[in-house]
């Protein structure tokens, strides 16, 4: 049964709307929105698998870069809260793909934009990345000019900006938080740290950089956690906050950890070239994170790192 308006207002009901609710980082935003008592909806382009879904979730199936299809599928459907995980990391140049990335990254905002019932959001927070500063200068701060260096970020700076924009103009409740390499249990096997942890596992020699670029890592307990106070602090809208860790360390720093822990794996630095343009200092600035959203990072990388190989031993029993 879908809820009315009045019904929410009435009630102070949370209706919250996560689209790209099946990847790693909604599945775990779904679960702590459930538990915070937030009636959740989540939008995916393909079905969720049954063994995946989480109770009390509404799934729902649909491309948001098609306007009609994302109209019929929300229709009377309002909603007080909205988290935009959608699309895909991927570098590819625009004559390789880069159009569709620009086109999932841009256009389904506008289509949100446009769907959405403004007299009810409070709160619409748009997931950017820390791959729009490009190559500016390390600690990343969120008044540095950006320097998109493919589709991808280029597609999330521009949906970014037409979302302040619109909070500046007409009020639109938007607030864009960038995030940097987020990791923890359940992440996607194409992803950075699921594969050198299961190079590690199966005992074999793998292929990597030199290890030199400087990141930073921010376990998802803590992403999420910013997720949530973002949804519920009205102070932050029209701003952009970095997530992260704010704690530069080195990928090979992170191999090695992995390596430890684990006890065996063969790195082999220096097989994997440099991405061109890859900025080899990405780590972020807090301090408006702190100050603004009153959030901070509580997982050390250390510990992080031991629950998510823990996770992955446990899943290869």
């Amino acid at each position: 049964m879908h809820l009315g308006i009045s019904d929410i207002w009435k009630d102070n009901i949370k209706k919250l709307l996560i689209i790209g609710g099946t990847g790693f980082i909604g599945k775990h935003l779904s679960r702590e929105a459930v538990r915070q008592g937030y009636k959740t909806s989540v939008i995916s382009l393909h079905k969720v698998i049954e063994t995946e879904s989480i109770d009390s979730v509404n799934y729902l199936t649909c491309d948001v870069t098609n306007c009609d299809e994302l109209k019929n599928i929300l229709v009377d459907q309002p909603f007080t809260h909205v988290v935009n995980l959608g699309g895909y990391i991927n570098h590819a140049k625009f004559k390789s793909g880069g159009r569709d990335l620009l086109d999932t990254h841009y256009l389904g905002v506008e289509n949100l934009i446009e769907v959405l019932d403004w007299g009810i959001l409070k709160s619409f927070v748009q997931i950017g990345s820390s791959d729009e500063y490009g190559d500016t200068a390390a600690p990343q701060c969120e008044n540095n000019k950006e320097e998109p260096i493919s589709p991808y970020s280029m597609g999330k700076l521009a949906a970014g900006q037409l979302l302040q924009m619109l909070n500046r103009t007409e009020g639109f409740p938007a607030v864009i938080l960038r995030l940097f390499l987020v990791y923890g249990p359940g992440q996607n096997n194409q992803r950075f740290l699921p594969q050198i942890i299961e190079g590690c596992l199966n005992g074999k020699s793998f292929s990597s950089s030199h290890g030199q670029q400087l990141r930073d890592f921010c376990y998802i307990e803590d992403v999420v956690h910013g997720i949530i106070l973002a949804l519920e602090n009205p102070d932050v809208l029209g701003h952009v906050i970095n997530l992260a860790s704010g704690e530069p360390v080195k990928i090979r720093t992170v191999i090695e950890k992995v390596v430890h822990i684990i006890g065996s794996g063969m790195p082999e630095y220096g097989n994997v070239p440099y991405r061109v343009g890859e900025n080899m200092a990405l780590y972020a600035d807090i301090t408006k994170a702190k100050k603004i959203l009153n959030w901070q990072p509580k997982k050390s990388l250390s510990d992080g790192l031991a629950i998510t190989i823990k996770s992955y031993m446990n899943d290869n029993e």
